[in-house]
C-alpha cells in the first residue's frame, strides 16, 4: 500500500505555489503601477539579496540587535536552556520504516549538521539503540567546504540499494541530488548527479530517473519552479535526456510522476499542471497521449489501496448522478479506472462530519489510515476495502490530543502513531497488526508543567464568525490583565496549527510566568477546505480580523492587556503579524515578524512571489490590487503611527519569501524614527536555523525581546 497524494509531491513548493496571471499589454509610454511603486520606494535596493550595499546594511542592523538582546543578562541562560533541550541525548529518535532499516536523522552537539543513521526495530525499542551511520553531513560539509543541509533521501523501491541524497547549500529550497549506494554507504562514483535546482527526481529503475529540474529559462515557470519532466538514463548526458511532459510557463509548477502501488508495481504515468496553489489539472498517459482527468481542479489523486485508486476533493464533486461533499475521499476500481479514467463509477470512502477535516494519511501493506481533526482534536481511522465496500474503525488513541501517523511500513502491517498536547511530551505507539497499540517510547518532560492548564475559547470576529483559540496559562491566574501573553498563529494555505508539546517554549516562557495562545483563524485548515477558502483573495482580510478578534478577546476576558500582549508568526504568519500590528498598533506591545511577506504590492516580483497569487490576488490587476492595498503592511508603516518596538527576523539564504520584505520594513521604520530591531541570519533558509546552536541563539534572542517588551517595560519603550 502506498499513498501517492500529489500534495506531497508538491511539498517543495510549500507556502508558495501560484504563478502570476497574465498582464494586459501596456502602451510603451505608460508607467505601470509596478514601475511607479519601484520609483517611489527608497528602499528597493534592499531587494538585492547579496549586493555589497545590502549586506553592509544587514551587518549594521545585526550589530545593533545583538547588542540590544545578547547583552541582556538573561540571554546566555535562555540560550543554554534551549540548547540543552535541542541537544538532549534522551530525545526520542524519530524513525521511518524503510527497506534498509529504521532510519533517523540526528543532530546534537557532536553532530551539528547531523547524521543519517539506521537501526533495527528491536534495537530502537530499547533505551540505548545501536546505530549504524549511513551518512555524516558534518564530515561531508567539511570535506567539500559547503554549508550542507540534509533534505532527504529517495531510494529505489521495493528493495533497491540505490538512493538519491538531496543536499541544500545553506538551507535554500533549491538542492543538489547525488546517487548513493546503501551497500557501500558511499556516493556512487560517476553516478547520477543533479545540479542545484528546485524540482525532484523519481526512480523508474536502477538505471533510469524521471527528473523535473531547471534546464534553462524555457523550462521554469514565472515562479521559478520546473514545468518539464525528462527521462534520464544512466551513461547519457542530462542535457540530452528526452522530455516526456511539458506544462506551461504560467503554471506554478508542472511535472510527471509514476503511478506506483505499495508493491512497487508501476501502473502508468501521471502528470499535473499547477494552475494555482489550490488548483491543478491532472493527466494520465493512455495510448501514448496525456488524457486530462475529469476531476475538479481542487481534487487530487490520493493513493492506491486494495486494488482501488483513491481521490480527495476540496470542493463538492458531482460525477454523473453522484455528488461527493468537499473534503471527501472517493475511490474506483484501479483496473477499470485505467481502462476508462473518466467513465468509471466512484465510491465514497469517507466524508467529514461537522467541524471535521482530514489532516493527513498513511498506509501499510493492507490498510489505509486517515488522520482527522475533530474540532481541532485528533483521531485516526483505519480503512479496508472488503467484500466490495469500504469498512473503517477508529484507532484507540488518546482523546483530546493531537494524534497522528508517525511512520508506516509498505511491506507489513506495522505502523506507529504519536500523541501529544501543549503540556504532554509525545508518546509513540506501535501496532504490529495495525490496530493493537503498544506504547513504546515517551519523550521526557522539558519543563515543569505543574500548575499549568489548557483551555479553549472562542472569539467573535468582525463579521460574527466564532474563531477558536487555545490558551496555556497558570492555574488560578489573576485575571487583571498583567500576564505577559504571546499570541501566535498562521491562517493561510489550508495549513492547520495544532496543539503540540511546547518544549523550549514551556521552559523559556511558561516557567517564567508567561501565557501562550494559539489561534485557529480562517484561512487555515483546522475545519476543512471551507475554513480556508472563505478567507483568501478578496476575503483575506477575514484572517487578519480573526487574529485581531482573538487579541481583543484575550484583553476582554482579563487574560492580558495591550501592554503585556505580544504576537509572533513566520512566513504567512509573518504577514499575519504585520497586518495585525499595523491595523491595531494599540493592541500589541510586541511583534516578532519572522521570514515574512510584507510588501504585498510588489511581492509577485520579489523572489518566488509570483507563486502566492492564488492565496492573495495579483497586484497588477486593479481590482485585486485594491484588495491587497487595504492591508499590505509595508505601506501602512507611516510616520504618524505609534508602533511598539517591532522585531524582524529573516534569513539571507531564504529563497522562498526573500529577506527583503523584512529588510524594507525595518528600513522604513528607521526612516520614520520608529523603534524596531532587525536580525538576518546568513544561513538557514525558509525553515530557520540549520543547526541546534543557531536555533538556540535565535530562540534566546526572541524570548529576550518578548521579556523586555512584555515583562520589563509595559509601556513599550526601547
Amino acid at each position: 500500500m502506498k499513498l501517492v497524494s500529489t500534495r506531497a509531491l508538491a511539498a517543495a513548493l510549500a507556502f508558495a505555489t501560484l504563478a502570476a496571471a497574465p498582464v494586459a499589454a501596456q502602451d510603451a509610454n505608460t508607467v505601470t503601477d509596478t514601475e511607479w511603486e519601484a520609483a517611489n520606494d527608497p528602499f528597493i535596493w534592499l531587494e538585492e539579496t547579496r549586493s555589497e550595499r545590502a549586506l553592509e546594511w544587514v551587518a549594521g542592523e545585526n550589530e545593533k540587535t545583538i547588542a540590544a538582546l545578547q547583552n541582556d543578562p538573561r540571554f546566555e541562560q535562555l540560550k543554554a536552556e534551549a540548547l540543552a533541550i535541542f541537544n538532549a541525548d534522551d530525545r526520542v529518535p524519530g524513525v521511518s520504516f524503510t527497506h534498509y532499516g529504521m532510519v533517523n536523522f540526528w543532530q546534537d552537539a557532536k553532530n551539528p549538521k547531523g547524521i543519517v543513521r539506521r537501526t533495527t526495530l528491536e534495537s530502537w525499542r530499547t533505551e540505548n539503540p545501536v546505530w549504524e551511520t549511513i551518512l555524516d553531513i558534518d564530515a561531508l560539509a567539511a570535506a567539500e567546504s559547503k554549508e550542507w543541509v540534509y533534505q532527504g533521501m529517495t531510494c529505489l523501491p521495493p528493495r533497491g540499494m540505490r538512493c538519491l541524497v538531496s543536499l541544500s547549500d545553506g538551507g535554500k529550497d533549491a538542492n543538489v541530488s547525488r546517487e548513493f549506494d546503501l551497500e557501500t554507504l558511499s556516493f556512487v562514483e560517476g553516478g547520477f548527479e543533479l545540479p542545484e535546482s528546485q524540482g525532484g527526481a523519481e526512480w523508474l529503475d536502477q538505471d533510469t530517473l524521471l527528473i523535473s529540474r531547471n534546464f534553462g529559462p524555457d523550462t521554469v515557470t514565472d515562479s521559478f519552479y520546473p514545468f518539464t519532466t525528462r527521462v534520464w538514463k544512466r551513461g547519457t548526458s542530462i542535457e540530452d535526456a528526452p522530455e516526456i511532459y511539458r506544462g506551461e510557463k504560467a503554471d506554478v509548477s508542472s511535472g510527471a510522476y509514476l503511478l506506483r502501488d505499495g508493491d512497487s508495481v508501476i501502473h502508468g504515468r501521471m502528470a499535473y499542471r499547477g494552475l494555482s496553489f489550490h488548483e491543478r489539472a491532472y493527466f494520465f498517459e493512455k495510448d501514448g497521449e496525456w488524457l486530462r482527468l475529469d476531476i475538479p481542479e481542487k481534487a487530487n489523486p490520493y493513493g492506491i489501496i486494495d486494488g482501488q485508486i483513491l481521490f480527495s476533493t476540496d470542493v463538492d464533486w458531482t460525477r454523473g448522478d453522484q455528488t461527493f461533499p468537499a473534503d471527501a475521499i472517493v475511490s474506483a476500481d484501479l483496473e477499470a479506472w485505467k481502462a476508462d479514467p473518466n467513465g468509471v463509477p466512484m465510491t465514497l470512502v469517507w466524508a467529514p462530519g461537522e467541524r471535521q477535516t482530514k489532516s493527513g494519511g498513511g498506509s501499510t501493506k493492507s490498510s489505509l489510515y486517515v488522520s482527522l481533526l475533530d474540532n481541532v482534536r485528533g483521531k485516526v481511522l483505519k480503512f479496508d476495502y472488503e467484500g466490495g465496500k469500504w469498512v473503517s474503525q477508529q484507532i484507540a488513541l488518546p482523546e483530546n490530543a493531537t494524534v497522528g501517523i508517525a511512520t508506516s511500513s509498505d511491506e507489513t502491517d506495522e505502523i506507529m502513531f504519536t500523541s501529544t498536547d501543549f503540556l504532554a511530551p509525545g508518546t509513540w505507539y506501535y501496532a504490529k497488526d495495525g490496530v493493537t497499540l503498544e506504547a513504546v517510547k515517551e519523550s521526557p518532560s522539558r519543563f515543569d508543567s505543574a500548575g499549568m492548564e489548557i483551555e479553549q475559547y472562542e472569539a467573535t470576529s468582525k463579521d460574527g464568525t466564532k474563531v477558536p483559540y487555545f490558551i496555556v496559562k497558570p492555574k488560578g491566574m489573576v485575571m487583571d490583565g498583567s500576564t505577559a501573553t504571546l499570541l501566535t498563529g498562521y491562517g493561510g494555505f489550508q495549513v492547520p496549527r495544532l496543539p503540540g508539546y511546547l518544549g523550549s517554549t514551556g521552559k523559556l516562557w511558561l516557567e517564567r510566568g508567561g501565557a501562550y495562545v494559539l489561534g485557529n483563524m480562517r484561512g487555515g485548515g483546522e475545519f476543512g477546505p471551507d475554513w480556508h477558502q472563505t478567507a483568501i483573495r478578496e476575503n483575506k482580510q477575514r484572517t487578519w480580523d480573526d487574529f485581531i478578534a482573538i487579541g481583543d478577546d484575550l484583553v476582554k476576558r482579563g487574560f492580558t492587556s495591550p501592554d503585556h500582549l505580544g504576537i509572533q508568526g513566520g512566513s504567512q504568519g509573518g504577514l499575519l503579524v504585520g497586518t495585525a500590528f499595523t491595523q491595531r498598533p494599540d493592541l500589541f506591545n510586541a511583534a516578532i515578524v519572522q521570514i515574512p511577506l510584507f510588501d504585498m504590492l510588489r511581492y509577485h516580483l520579489i523572489g518566488r512571489g509570483a507563486s502566492w497569487i492564488g492565496e492573495y490576488g495579483d497586484p497588477r490587476i486593479p481590482e485585486q490590487k485594491a484588495w491587497i492595498d487595504g492591508y499590505s503592511p509595508y505601506q501602512k508603516l507611516t510616520a504618524d503611527k505609534d508602533f511598539a518596538r517591532i522585531m524582524y527576523v529573516t534569513s539571507t539564504a531564504d529563497d522562498r519569501t526573500h529577506p527583503s520584505h523584512g529588510r524594507k520594513a525595518a528600513a522604513r521604520m528607521a526612516a520614520n524614527g520608529q523603534p524596531y530591531l532587525y536580525f538576518e541570519e546568513t544561513k538557514g533558509g525558509h525553515s530557520g536555523g540549520v543547526d541546534n546552536e543557531q536555533r538556540a541563539m535565535l530562540q534566546a534572542m526572541q524570548w529576550v525581546y518578548l521579556m523586555q517588551q512584555l515583562m520589563d517595560a509595559p509601556s513599550g519603550g526601547e
